[in-house]
C-alpha cells in the first residue's frame, strides 16, 4: 500500500460542557457529551521510504508544527517505524472554533498511518498515544459519540438520534489555553451521570436550551463578545444556542428527522461568519475501516 486518499477528519461539537474540578497539576476535569458532525476536513497520505514526515496544505495555511505532524512523529518515535509520509491536508473545519479540527487531524493521521506503516496498532493504543497530543484527540480516535470525562481519557459511547445542529463560526477566534487560565472560569460544577443526560427530553426540543450548559461560554463571551452576538442570533431563530468547546463556535439544536426546522440564507451570516447546517455522524467515517 503506497497511498491512502480523501480520508475524512470530522469535526465535533460539545452538547454540554461541564468543570467539574482540577487536578494537582493543574489539568481540568471535565464532562461532556460529545458529537461528530458532517463538518470534515480531507487528508490524504502517501508512504516515504525515507522516514521524512512532510505536511501539504491544499487550502488553508496551517502552523508548520501543527497536531497533525507532531501526531505522525509521535506514532513514529513510539513504533520505531523507518517509514515517513506525506500528508496532504484540505482545511475546511475552521481554526480557533472549539470544533476539534485540529484534534480530528490528528486522530485521522494515527489511524492512517497505523494502516500505511502496517503497524497494527489496536484502538485502545493509538487513543494513549493519542492523548499525549491533547485532550479531544482520544475521542476521535474512538470514533464514537461519547460521554468524556476526566481531561478526555475516560469515554463511554453512547448512541444518539441524528441530529441537525446550525453551527456558525464567528470572525474572531478562541485560544483555548486562555479560556481555561481565566480566574473566572467556573471549575466546580457537580458532577453529572451519564442517565441524567440520557434521560433528558430536551434533545430534540428546539425551544429549550438542551441539557446542562457551557462552563467555558460565560468567560469566552467577555473574551469574545462575537460568542454572546452568534448565540443570541441562533437563539432568534432556533429558539436555542450554545457554545462549542472553548469556542469561538457556537451552534443550535434544528430538530431531528429528515430535514431541520429552520434554515438560514447565506447573506443573513455577519460579515466574516462562517456557518453550515451539519448532520450529526453516528460513527466516524473510518471507524469501521475494512481490511
Amino acid at each position: 500500500m503506497k497511498a491512502l486518499y480523501d480520508l475524512a477528519a470530522p469535526a465535533k461539537v460539545n452538547l454540554f460542557l461541564h468543570v467539574v474540578g482540577r487536578r494537582a497539576d493543574g489539568y481540568h476535569l471535565l464532562q461532556s457529551v460529545f458529537v461528530l458532525i458532517d463538518w470534515a476536513d480531507t487528508l490524504h497520505f502517501e508512504r516515504r521510504d525515507d522516514a521524512a514526515l512532510h505536511r501539504h496544505d491544499l487550502s488553508t495555511p496551517l502552523p508548520a508544527d501543527d497536531l497533525c505532524l507532531r501526531a505522525a512523529r509521535a506514532l513514529q518515535h513510539a513504533s520505531n517505524c523507518p517509514l515517513g509520509a506525506d500528508i496532504h491536508i484540505d482545511k475546511r473545519v475552521p481554526a480557533g472554533a472549539g470544533l476539534g479540527g485540529g484534534s480530528s487531524d490528528a486522530a485521522t493521521t494515527l489511524l492512517a498511518l497505523n494502516r500505511l506503516w502496517g503497524l497494527h496498532w489496536p484502538l485502545e493504543r493509538l487513543a494513549a498515544l493519542a492523548l499525549t497530543l491533547g485532550a479531544d484527540v482520544p475521542f476521535f480516535v474512538h470514533g464514537r459519540n461519547a460521554f468524556v470525562q476526566g481531561v478526555g481519557e475516560q469515554i463511554t459511547p453512547i448512541d444518539l438520534p441524528a441530529l441537525w445542529l446550525a453551527v456558525v463560526k464567528p470572525a474572531a477566534s478562541l485560544a483555548t489555553a486562555a479560556v481555561f487560565a481565566s480566574p473566572d472560569l467556573e471549575r466546580s460544577t457537580p458532577a453529572v451521570i451519564l442517565r441524567d443526560f440520557l434521560a433528558d427530553t430536551q434533545l430534540s426540543d428546539c425551544a429549550a436550551e438542551g441539557f446542562g450548559r457551557n462552563d467555558l461560554q460565560p468567560v469566552a463571551q467577555r473574551e469574545c463578545p462575537e460568542v454572546g452576538q452568534a448565540v443570541r442570533w441562533l437563539q432568534q431563530r432556533f429558539g436555542n444556542g450554545r457554545m462549542s468547546g472553548s469556542g469561538s463556535a457556537v451552534f443550535a439544536r434544528a430538530g431531528t428527522g429528515d430535514r431541520p426546522q429552520a434554515h438560514w440564507a447565506p447573506q443573513e451570516l455577519a460579515p466574516q461568519w462562517v456557518g453550515r447546517m451539519c448532520r450529526s455522524l453516528a460513527v466516524h467515517p473510518l471507524l469501521h475501516w475494512p481490511g
